[in-house]
């Protein structure tokens, strides 16, 4: 098994763990190649991957989106090399982008741009 990685474990669900429980939304999902963690990106507001790697030490993500399977190490701060992770690969196509749509307020656009220093 390479550092960081397990391809056996499955992803914890199909959207962000910690936004799936507080109610929250997101902008991209990424799954922690060691723990199957599902957690949003560094786009979206609460930033739940990295701060999965940083509270456990899993260095290494792929892209949880449809037709997207890179790696990144966040120890390296580089893109990285891995296998086939266990099913599924990504979340539904049917589940929008940002997303859960029910759960996008109608300003996410203003949002995103304020966390981004826009």
């Amino acid at each position: 098994m390479t550092t960081g990685i397990d391809p056996a474990v499955p992803p914890s669900g199909t959207g962000c763990v910690e936004c799936d429980a507080t109610g929250a939304w997101w902008v991209h999902l990424r799954r922690c190649a060691q723990c199957g963690h599902i957690g949003c990106c560094d786009d979206s507001l609460n930033k739940h991957a990295t701060a999965h790697w940083r509270a456990t030490g899993h260095p290494i993500i792929q892209s949880f989106e449809p037709g997207e399977d890179w790696f990144w190490d966040y120890e390296r701060d580089d893109w990285a090399d891995g296998p086939v992770l266990a099913p599924p690969h990504a979340h539904p196509e049917s589940q929008s982008v940002p997303g859960p749509a029910e759960r996008l307020p109608r300003d996410w656009r203003e949002q995103l741009a304020v966390d981004r220093g826009e």
